[in-house]
């Protein structure tokens, strides 16, 4: 039977890949996790695994020869505060357990999928899967590169491109902004789609920043991607043993925050049997509201992402995204009956 370890098994991407597993009939699956938030529990109840084991204890174990076999690792276990300040905590949480991992796979023959991040990027206007683009702006996002810069050296010249058979599978999949169902832990760090459907649920309207950057108010732009699109492209690699590197997963489309606002309301409003309105309805009825840019952020925010997926569709992997209205739309109505 293949087994399979998904560590951040009870998070937000960790829990959907393994129901993207299961809807696969594969349920001999080790979830990792640290459960000091103990309400990320309910990520796994309805979910089907063969173990639970604590990060403290899996690393280390798995590294001298425990838990059998593994076919893979879906590894999504990481802090992912990008607000977080402390370094060492996150280069120990984010790189050198990361690297840990990475030898005990290479060791017993274990193939290894990868959270990165968009944020390794920071304040670069391109955002291509190649050393000249990539600027972090806060040590979450060097945490993140560091890893994949280690990855290009230990896996060799052919990374990304095809297997060049001196290592296992790895791959590194630098998420852009995943939203939807089984988030609702990450507090602060929530989607923007969580935290406006919550907003005007209580409000009754959606906030947000005015005027930064040279962009409108709400016209920051985001690559925003639907969290069942990041499980499909994850199991794309899953069933493509020969293809390593790292790559971007989002959807290639750069769409304003005012997109997503609107499309929460406007699934709201055909909830309740009404019509769906323009933008400039929306603001002028109050639905939607603009503040001031905060002065925290001034210098640390990406009013602009979009992943190029030039290097995505080269390996042959051709999934189709759904766009900001279609999956906002799905996620709004999930929250709605699990709210």
């Amino acid at each position: 039977m293949t087994r399979i370890v998904v560590t951040g098994a009870a998070g937000f991407i960790g829990s959907n890949i393994i129901r993207g597993l299961n809807a696969r009939g594969l349920r001999d699956i080790i979830a990792v996790d640290d459960l000091t938030q103990g309400d990320k529990f309910r990520n796994l109840v309805d979910l089907q695994i063969s173990d639970y084991v604590d990060a403290d204890v899996f690393y280390d174990e798995y590294g001298s020869g425990g838990y059998g076999q593994i076919e893979a690792v879906f590894h999504e276990g990481a802090c992912s505060d990008t607000m977080e300040q402390n370094g060492k905590y996150m280069m120990q949480n984010n790189f050198a357990t990361s690297l840990q991992l990475y030898h005990a796979c290479q060791k017993r023959g274990a193939r290894l999928l990868y959270a990165s991040s968009a944020a390794t990027y920071g304040g670069s206007d391109t955002f291509r899967e190649q050393p000249a683009f990539e600027c972090p702006l806060n040590v979450y996002g060097y945490s993140k590169l560091l890893f994949d810069q280690r990855m290009r050296r230990e896996c060799g010249q052919d990374f990304g491109r095809a297997m060049s058979g001196k290592t296992m599978q790895v791959v590194g999949f630098r998420y852009f902004n995943v939203y939807g169902p089984h988030e609702q832990h990450k507090g602060r760090m929530a989607s923007v789609a969580f935290h406006q459907f919550n907003q005007f649920r209580a409000e009754g309207k959606v906030k947000l920043f005015g005027e930064y950057g040279g962009y409108t108010p709400g016209g920051q732009m985001r690559d925003f991607v639907f969290v069942d699109d990041v499980v499909a492209v994850n199991l794309w690699f899953y069933d493509n043993p020969g293809v390593s590197g790292i790559f971007n997963l989002g959807t290639g489309r750069a769409q304003p925050f005012n997109d997503v606002a609107s499309a929460v309301v406007n699934s709201f409003r055909e909830r309740d049997g009404q019509p769906a309105l323009s933008l400039e309805a929306l603001a002028a009825q109050g639905l939607l509201e603009y503040i001031s840019f905060p002065d925290a952020l001034r210098g640390k925010y990406q009013c602009y992402t979009q992943a190029d997926l030039s290097a995505l569709r080269a390996v042959g992997c051709d999934h189709a995204f759904a766009d900001v209205q279609t999956g906002v739309a799905s996620y709004v109505q999930w929250m709605a009956q699990h709210g």
